[in-house]
């Protein structure tokens, strides 16, 4: 069937690793990751602030700039089960067992969690998947969905959400 789509794109700086990676991954590294998202509609709005559009752009930036910018830019992405990684950010005061589990709790509550209680004061996002590219889509994606919908009034839904960790590797989540 006939469709219009658009889409928009936001850069974000942010380290991570992947623990059970093989080789080099498994180190802390940091991309520029590029993330897009894709929605279409079959209609345009008829009347209202976004007539003749699919979504509105500046809707768009601002959802992904408060899901995605706002807790993962210049930050740290990492697994929930990573206990190595997460050690080295444990706070230096209280209790590092005490701060781990209120991290999980918080991520089996919310699908995530965001502190800059660290060793460094530095930003971390803590998540309950190995982040990679595959999965830091799919968790976005799950993330803008909702909001994409009510702000077109049902009329456009998210389709897909593309994370590039370098120039030439690109990840994509969509529900087919």
């Amino acid at each position: 069937m006939p469709a219009f789509k658009v889409s928009r794109r936001i850069e974000i700086d942010a380290g991570h690793r992947i623990m059970t990676h093989g080789s080099k991954c498994r180190n802390l590294h940091g991309h520029r990751y590029v993330v897009e998202v894709e929605c279409e509609a079959r209609r345009l709005h008829d009347m209202g602030e976004q007539t003749d559009m699919v979504v509105d752009f500046g809707f768009l930036k601002e959802e992904m700039m408060r899901l995605i910018d706002a807790p993962c830019d210049h930050g740290f992405i990492a697994a929930g089960a990573d206990d190595g990684l997460l050690a080295l950010f444990a706070p230096e005061h209280g209790d590092a067992a005490l701060w781990l589990a209120g991290l999980r709790a918080e991520v089996d509550r919310a699908g995530a969690a965001l502190t800059s209680d660290t060793r460094l004061g530095t930003k971390l996002y803590v998540v309950p998947f190995q982040p990679t590219a595959e999965c830091l889509a799919k968790h976005w994606f799950e993330l803008l969905a909702k909001p994409v919908g009510a702000r077109s009034g049902g009329t456009a839904r998210l389709v897909s959400v593309r994370v590039w960790e370098t120039p030439n590797c690109m990840a994509e989540y969509g529900p087919g």
